[in-house]
């Protein structure tokens, strides 16, 4: 693999020409149509997602291998939709075409305008004579609404070799208003000793490399099930580039130039897999997806990344003692745009629930080594303390509404009590954090681990823990929210149920989780 800064700068002019592009209808990039296709085109599935009260972005891929000599021609390709009010289509609300860009694997984005708010819609794809499977959507309520309930699911950390996906299938059966994916979507490299699928190589660096992975993620039925159910809001984590990557620092022998060309690839292939909708003028390797969703007056939900603009990990990464590192106030893990931006949105926000859908636990982690040493995990909120400090006291001072912390990335279930000072045990309760385990990430897992006791007598503020895999529903009105914490005994073999293995409840204006 050759890396230079030449093919890094390439990279990213080009990609930013993509992004401007794909937004454009056919007729606008003189899109070929096809009147025959050689085989399924659509069967990576569809998706929607970042809903609005009067929009939606849908998304499918074409099959390069379906479209036959205009593959060689390297041109633009026509994909016609179709909207309905039910799922037979039996009336047809809006039709229309799209392009599929080429420089773009042949993806489609279509930023669907002018819908009505609060609304179910079903949307399907149409090229050479072959139809895709039908995806509901939903927009999300109108800005000044209150509605009754809202439901959604969220999600991490679906490592393709560790198990079957079945809990996205459970997911799917749920019908929710919203799934939210919390990052490490796809595994960048092999891992695990007693794997039941397999990756189509050990480790990726490349733009082709990064297409073939999502697109093995992608030929899942269950993960394909999950997207055409509801649409979802998604962020990213580190293995969608490269492991406990920090900015642009990784944890090996790769320089920052070769991680940022890594990175370009993983951020182009994340946006051409992904029903995202994204500003323009990004380039490839500073690709912006931080963003806010409102759900009228009941829920605010910022999506955050807290990968892209990181401090370096302090005291060389993992669980560590305190450092010098460690203890620098200017560290960051959001960085000052994002960080600025969050405290804009957290200050002036009017809704309801005040939703941080984030990658890595806030809440604090403590564990003693055996000469009782207070010891934190680097990569996550504690190894940024500074920086949690301040957010907490921003929370605080701008008495935000009812915050909520969603998180993903540590392969277990934990439910946190956000305290406005962790170093007093029985400091003011300002967020409760919903912390969901892994869709497959680490195997089976288990009920609780030896060190469950310990954990708990030593994290006071946290009140459930738990290492099974699955995800948590979320349902939520204007005085409640609920979060069910859905398991399965294993994921090592398909078709597993599905059960409840603890529900917690928030009132609102009353912070802090309490057992159901």
């Amino acid at each position: 693999m050759t890396f230079n800064r030449r093919t890094f700068l390439r990279q990213g002019i080009h990609f930013t020409t993509l992004l401007a592009a794909s937004t454009l209808s056919a007729s606008a990039l003189g899109a070929t149509r096809l009147a025959r296709v050689s085989g399924n085109p659509f069967y990576l599935g569809v998706a929607s997602g970042d809903p609005r009260p009067d929009s939606v972005v849908i998304w499918t891929r074409l099959a390069r291998e379906t479209l036959g000599n205009t593959l060689s021609r390297n041109e633009p390709v026509a994909v016609d939709y179709e909207i309905a009010e039910t799922a037979n289509f039996s009336t047809i609300y809006r039709k229309g075409s799209a392009a599929a860009l080429p420089e773009l694997g042949y993806s489609v984005h279509l930023d669907l305008q002018g819908l009505s708010p609060g609304k179910e819609y079903y949307y399907r794809w149409m090229i050479g004579g072959e139809v895709s499977d039908v995806g509901r959507t939903k927009t999300a309520p109108a800005s000044d609404a209150t509605p009754e309930s809202f439901r959604f699911g969220f999600a991490s950390c679906q490592q393709y070799e560790h198990g079957y996906f079945t809990a996205l299938d459970h997911m799917a059966k749920e019908n929710f208003d919203l799934i939210v994916h919390l990052g490490d979507y796809i595994y960048e490299e092999t891992w695990g000793a007693e794997n039941v699928r397999h990756h189509n190589a050990p480790e990726i660096y490349t733009l082709d490399d990064y297409r073939a992975r999502y697109e093995l993620y992608k030929k899942d039925l269950d993960l394909q099930a999950a997207h055409a159910s509801a649409p979802w809001a998604v962020t990213w984590d580190d293995h969608e580039v490269d492991d406990n990557y920090a900015n642009a620092i990784a944890v090996d022998e790769q320089t920052p130039e070769q991680l940022l060309i890594r990175r370009a690839a993983g951020y182009q292939a994340f946006y051409e897999f992904m029903p995202i909708r994204l500003p323009s003028g990004r380039q490839g390797a500073s690709m912006q997806i931080y963003r806010h969703l409102q759900f009228g007056t009941l829920m605010d939900m910022t999506i955050l990344d807290t990968r892209q603009y990181r401090s370096d990990q302090a005291c060389r990464d993992g669980m560590k003692t305190s450092c010098d590192q460690h203890r620098d106030l200017s560290r960051t893990l959001l960085g000052e745009a994002q960080k600025g931006w969050l405290y804009g949105r957290l200050s002036s926000s009017e809704a309801t629930w005040n939703v941080m859908a984030q990658q890595v636990m806030m809440g604090r982690l403590l564990r003693r080594n055996e000469q009782n040493e207070e010891m934190y995990l680097m990569d996550i909120w504690d190894g940024y303390p500074g920086e949690r400090d301040e957010l907490l006291a921003r929370l605080k001072a701008a008495s935000t509404p009812n915050p909520i912390v969603l998180t993903g990335d540590i392969h277990s279930n934990w439910v946190n009590n956000i305290l406005s000072d962790f170093s007093i045990d029985n400091s003011e309760i300002i967020a409760t954090e919903f912390v969901g385990t892994s869709i497959t990430s680490g195997g089976d897992g288990s009920d609780i681990s030896s060190t469950t006791a310990q954990t708990l007598s030593d994290n006071p503020h946290v009140k459930f823990y738990n290492r099974q895999r699955g995800y948590v529903s979320c349902h939520l009105s204007k005085d409640l929210w609920q979060s069910d914490y859905k398991v399965l005994d294993k994921v090592t073999e398909p078709g597993h149920p599905i059960r409840t293995r603890a529900s917690f409840v928030v009132e609102a204006e009353n912070p802090g989780a309490l057992e159901a």
